[in-house]
């Protein structure tokens, strides 16, 4: 990992300077970097799998993590990401059939887990791979001889992510990459003075990884939690005088919803968030409940890195709230028809990107309609808009698109109108079979119960006639992903089914 030079500066300049926290278990900067380089030299003399039928130039070792958010994590990446050796993070919360799938191609030379009697150990015990329990390691961590490389290039890391298809896409990441992103990244979230950083997400996701790595690299402490619980991250934001959050979007809302009646968190001075477009709702509830922070949000993607990030609140300049900001530095976007011809200013089409932060490809999983690398640029094939002063408006997946009497609707415009409702916290609209329309437009929205003509009345306001949902439902509570997202699927399911998770309004 691009880091390991880092972590020895933090761990020989303040090695008492405490690096993570995680539900009352720390690691200062002295004990990580001695543990990692124990478990460094224990992937060392492990026996080399042979078994391995995917290509990683140059890596000795492959460590696959599939951990949650245990304090073990962070020593096992940085031990497995220093050269020679590369590290697969893999969710534990997929689906085992999934993991196995990754193991059975992978074929790791070591499987860390966090239970010892866990369905992934099994997987890997069964595939005969090295399995480690975190925590209840077989050596000695104490151990100090040797030291962790930096000085390499080549893949450190393979990653899973979702595209057009349920299977988990393998993607792989240089060390050069992150190098140029960290370094790039330290000026522009300014974190040279190293403020204490709390992600609650989980740090198999690239959100919460990455917050982790460049907390490191700036010799902060990075806070995080075992277990989603938006009252226990408020929590620890008051008590530990958090200086800068970084959430997905519905993190944020369940913070805000849990300290709703407590003082407001002042410590804080920067807010970031990604993995969804914020609201004027929810920017708004985000400015009282931190009112000395600094508002930003940046849009990208695993394979692609950052592509933009604006200021909401606390900039020199406020962005408008219906645009994800400005390119990322090192960024080049054009925004281009089916032809790959770029279409200018006001134009919708498919956003690509120059830079130099861009995934080498995937391992696996590559259907030609997620990620793609062409002359043109890279893209994952998102739609949007550049306007003249070069502010991005994504306005969605182009496999999300609904087309309703004739019409192409796309669910993140809507969604966008729904959430600047006032009472409304958050929305999913998705489209189902019609005999007359083709799609009917279907949303679901959380926060006060509203009233049908409340909605429409206000998506009338800004939106075409046919972009109006056709039917509404109200939820309490979202089903999530594991990596904090709303799990859209399981929201569709409910309303084909009507299993009682959400409740239909009627006119």
């Amino acid at each position: 990992m691009p880091i390991h030079a880092e972590l020895l500066r933090h761990a020989t300049e303040r090695p008492d300077q405490l690096a993570l926290a995680i539900d009352g278990r720390s690691l200062s900067y002295g004990e990580l970097h001695l543990r990692a380089k124990a478990i460094y030299r224990f992937l060392q003399e492990l026996p080399r799998s042979f078994r391995r039928t995917v290509d990683l130039p140059g890596v000795e070792r492959l460590a696959a993590l599939s951990l949650g958010n245990h304090i073990g994590f962070a020593e096992y990446f940085i031990a497995a990401t220093a050269a020679p050796h590369a590290c697969a993070v893999i969710d534990p919360m997929m689906p085992p059939e999934r993991i196995e799938r990754i193991i059975e191609r992978l074929a790791p030379d070591v499987l860390v887990v966090d239970d010892d009697r866990g369905p992934n150990a099994e997987i890997g015990r069964r595939h005969g791979i090295s399995v480690i329990t975190a925590g209840a390691e077989p050596f000695d961590l104490a151990e100090t001889e040797g030291e962790l490389s930096d000085d390499a290039e080549g893949i450190f890391l393979i990653g899973f992510t979702s595209g057009t298809t349920a299977e988990p896409k393998a993607y792989v990441r240089s060390r050069e990459q992150w190098r140029r992103s960290l370094d790039r990244g330290r000026m522009v979230f300014e974190l040279e003075d190293a403020p204490s950083t709390l992600c609650p997400g989980a740090l198999a996701h690239g959100l919460a990884l990455y917050a982790m790595v460049e907390a490191f690299d700036a010799g902060s402490t990075f806070h995080s939690v075992r277990k989603w619980d938006a009252a226990a991250v408020a929590r620890i934001l008051s008590a530990e005088a958090i200086e800068r959050l970084v959430a997905v979007p519905t993190h944020i809302a369940g913070i805000a919803r849990a300290w709703a009646f407590e003082p407001a968190l002042t410590s804080l001075r920067d807010v970031l968030t990604a993995g969804a477009k914020l609201d004027v709702n929810g920017v708004e509830a985000m400015g009282r409940l931190f009112p000395k922070a600094r508002i930003r949000e940046y849009y990208g993607a695993s394979e692609i890195g950052f592509m933009t990030v604006s200021t909401l609140i606390g900039g020199a300049i406020d962005f408008p709230i219906d645009r994800v900001g400005q390119a990322y530095p090192g960024v080049e976007i054009s925004i281009r028809d089916p032809d790959e011809n770029d279409v200018g200013t006001d134009v919708p089409g498919t956003i690509f990107v120059r830079s130099d932060l861009i995934a080498d490809g995937y391992l696996w999983g590559d259907d030609g309609q997620a990620f793609r690398v062409t002359p043109a640029g890279a893209t994952v094939g998102d739609l949007g808009e550049l306007d003249e002063n070069g502010m991005l408006r994504v306005i969605g997946r182009a496999g999300g698109m609904m087309i309703s009497g004739g019409n192409n609707v796309y669910p993140a415009e809507v969604e966008s109108a729904l959430k600047a409702c006032p009472g409304i916290e958050d929305a999913v609209v998705f489209g189902l079979p019609d005999a007359y329309y083709g799609q009917r437009i279907v949303a679901v929205v959380s926060g006060e119960t509203p009233e049908v003509k409340m909605l429409t009345d206000h998506c009338a306001r800004q939106l075409a006639r046919f972009k109006i949902p056709r039917q509404f439902y109200h939820i309490a509570s979202w089903p999530m992903t594991s990596s904090g997202k709303i799990s859209r699927g399981q929201v569709e399911a409910a309303v084909i089914s009507g299993d009682g998770l959400v409740l239909r309004l009627s006119a």
